[in-house]
């Protein structure tokens, strides 16, 4: 049976471009305690694109670089569409991609 992990690890690299071609890549590192927050996708202290960056993307790559089981229901794309909803950022390629990680988790 073939690994998804090289597909999965690909796919973050991916993720990662298209939020720094979206401007949306931070430089500075949210405060502890945001990233300490116990709910679903940190909604009350970081953004979305904050969440992917700082908690997403880190735990993905330790995941996979440990081959340790992924996740299996993301749900991520559609916490994309309504956080960007009637925002003027191009961001169909992003959700376009996030459902694509959502859609090949969820494949195991």
């Amino acid at each position: 049976m073939k690994s998804i992990y090289p597909e999965i690890a690909t796919m973050m690299l991916e993720l990662e471009a298209e939020l720094r071609r979206l401007d949306l890549w931070q430089d500075q590192l949210p405060p502890e305690e945001a990233l300490a927050s116990t709910q679903p996708f940190c909604v009350d202290t970081l953004t979305l694109p904050q969440w992917l960056q700082f908690v997403f993307l880190p735990r993905m790559r330790y995941l996979l670089e440990a081959e340790l089981p992924l996740p299996q229901n993301c749900g991520i794309a559609p916490m994309a569409e309504e956080f960007f909803r009637g925002s003027d950022i191009g961001v169909a390629d992003l959700i376009a991609k996030l459902q694509e990680i959502d859609t090949r988790l969820g494949q195991g």
